[in-house]
């Protein structure tokens, strides 16, 4: 495996792990709004 794979494959592990456990937890206050944040917004 080179390099630039075993970087993709910690970050796909990562985020595996880091995800789900993100997901449970409540950074922003409660609104009355329904909002989401996509997965592809976590990197901008």
């Amino acid at each position: 495996m080179n390099n630039l794979e075993a970087i993709v494959v910690d970050v796909d592990d990562f985020c595996q792990t880091f995800l789900p456990a993100w997901g449970k937890t409540q950074f922003l206050p409660v609104s009355n709004k329904e909002t989401s944040l996509f997965t592809s917004q976590l990197a901008k």
